[in-house]
């Protein structure tokens, strides 16, 4: 064993999301500053007392003084402060694939924190297990409790507000979700031993209220740009090509009230977008985040995608997702049997007829409740064969009820259970149940079957597509991308 193995052994307990990668690589790729390792490790450097991404510009410590951990958490559950040059706040997540209950369970159990999830008890019941249990997995799998990991969360969202936004500190503290300017306060100044404003002198003071959402590259802004365009619904979105800039309104939920308002998100450079939000959007940024990074793919893993798929697919392919799933699962349904720009437009009509005016001429999406309740002449009327109407009614009437809605586990068990359950309502066929998994669950390994553009491309043979495994619904993009 190699001297760096042995203080591995010797350093480490089980530490989370690195049970692939090679414990001698990780020295190496920091001396290297590797990008495809970033968020997938931090080093925290016991002669600072600080831990860094692997990318870190400064000169690299020597092996002795180095600890490596698998998650944010982990290294300041050791006590280590994050680099205020590298800043682990922006370092891209880990699209973790199905592995055994336990793992599923905690890994759900860490997305539902970020999303906000209250108590533990709370949590617990959304996963279907005992607190105690859940704690006991939590800590297994992740290597600190659910405290420590919502804690480290909270305080990296804040430190990432503070440097990158306008908001004021109090503003910071309640977006991040502290209950108190004072309990946020003393939470910072324990863990990063500075006072939040301090904080902000050193990072500068933004003109504008931005979030910096950092990714792994390559990344085809390109094709996404265009995927998004070519189904950008008139009044809901608005997509700027040519300058790598996506317009679109929200409908959050939030603390028992519906937050409406428009997002301008900006590829601005390699690796990074930027993201402008609605003044009421900002207090539920926290809830906000997770949902931008599927939305736009960032967490994806390119080089084992662009293993899984054909020759000459372009690198860096990402499979855009939904900010709100039920509007993904409406328009699913005004797509069927259309093409891609007779369903955008019979979208438009719909949104403009029952949809909520914003700010900068955009329009909400339509609510479930608005939905159900609206004449069935009315939608019928817009050019929408009442069968597909009567579908769009029965969706939202059991909205939010669905567990496509409740955004459960990412399992096989509940991916059959949601097409069950999503097939079972009028009008929902197994195409139109995968479209919406596939991307409103930002399923890696939807095959569409039935699909007439799938089929076209593929000589009119689809098959099981199981070469392209477990990235078929990124297979499903190359081929529609190769008729266009």
């Amino acid at each position: 064993m190699s001297v760096y193995g042995e203080y591995w052994a010797a350093s480490r307990p089980k530490i989370a999301a690195m049970d692939a990668l090679e414990a001698t690589a990780c020295y190496p790729a920091l001396m290297a500053r590797d990008a495809r390792f970033d968020g997938r490790f931090f080093v925290g450097v016991t002669s600072t007392g600080v831990y860094c991404r692997p990318i870190c510009r400064v000169r690299t410590p020597k092996l002795a003084n180095c600890r490596f951990f698998g998650t944010a958490a982990q290294a300041e559950a050791a006590r280590f402060r994050p680099c205020l040059k590298c800043r682990p706040e922006l370092a891209p997540r880990s699209a973790f694939t199905a592995m055994d209950a336990s793992s599923q369970l905690a890994r759900e159990a860490a997305r539902l924190i970020e999303a906000g999830e209250g108590s533990m008890t709370a949590l617990a019941a959304r996963v279907g297990i005992t607190d105690r249990h859940l704690r006991r997995i939590f800590a297994a799998e992740h290597g600190v409790t659910p405290l420590q990991y919502v804690q480290t969360r909270r305080l990296l969202l804040a430190k990432q507000l503070l440097t990158d936004s306008a908001l004021s500190v109090a503003q910071v503290a309640l977006a991040s979700g502290f209950e108190s300017l004072r309990r946020f306060n003393a939470a910072f100044v324990e863990h990063y031993r500075l006072q939040p404003t301090a904080m902000r002198r050193a990072g500068g003071q933004a003109a504008v209220p931005v979030l910096r959402l950092n990714c792994r590259e390559p990344y085809d802004v390109d094709g996404l740009l265009r995927f998004l365009d070519a189904r950008a619904v008139r009044g809901v979105e608005r997509v700027d090509i040519a300058n790598a800039v996506i317009e679109r309104s929200v409908l959050l939920h939030h603390q028992g009230q519906a937050l409406r308002g428009n997002l301008r998100a900006a590829f601005v450079r390699p690796g990074c977008v930027e993201v402008q939000l609605s003044p009421a959007l900002w207090p539920a940024v926290a809830s906000l985040l997770p949902m931008l990074r599927r939305w736009l793919d960032l967490d994806a893993d390119p080089a084992a995608i662009a293993a899984a798929l054909p020759e000459g697919s372009p690198p860096g392919m990402r499979l855009p997702g939904a900010l709100d799933r039920f509007e993904l699962a409406v328009r699913a349904v005004l797509g069927q049997q259309v093409t891609v720009a007779a369903a955008r437009t019979i979208a438009g009509r719909f949104v403009e007829r029952l949809g909520v005016t914003l700010d900068d001429g955009l329009i909400g999406f339509p609510e479930p409740q608005t939905i159900a309740q609206a004449p069935i002449e009315h939608i019928a009327e817009l050019g929408i064969i009442r069968q597909r109407a009567a579908a769009l009614q029965a969706i939202a009437a059991a909205w939010p009820g669905l567990l496509f809605a409740r955004g459960a586990l990412l399992s096989e068990a509940n991916l059959e259970q949601a097409l069950v359950e999503l097939e079972a309502l009028p009008g929902i066929g197994p195409w139109t149940a995968r479209y919406m998994l596939m991307r409103g669950w930002s399923w890696p390994d939807a095959w569409l079957v039935g699909d007439v553009a799938l089929k076209k491309a593929l000589g009119g043979v689809i098959g099981s597509g199981d070469e392209f495994r477990p990235y078929r619904s990124y297979a499903v993009l190359h081929f529609w991308r190769t008729l266009a």
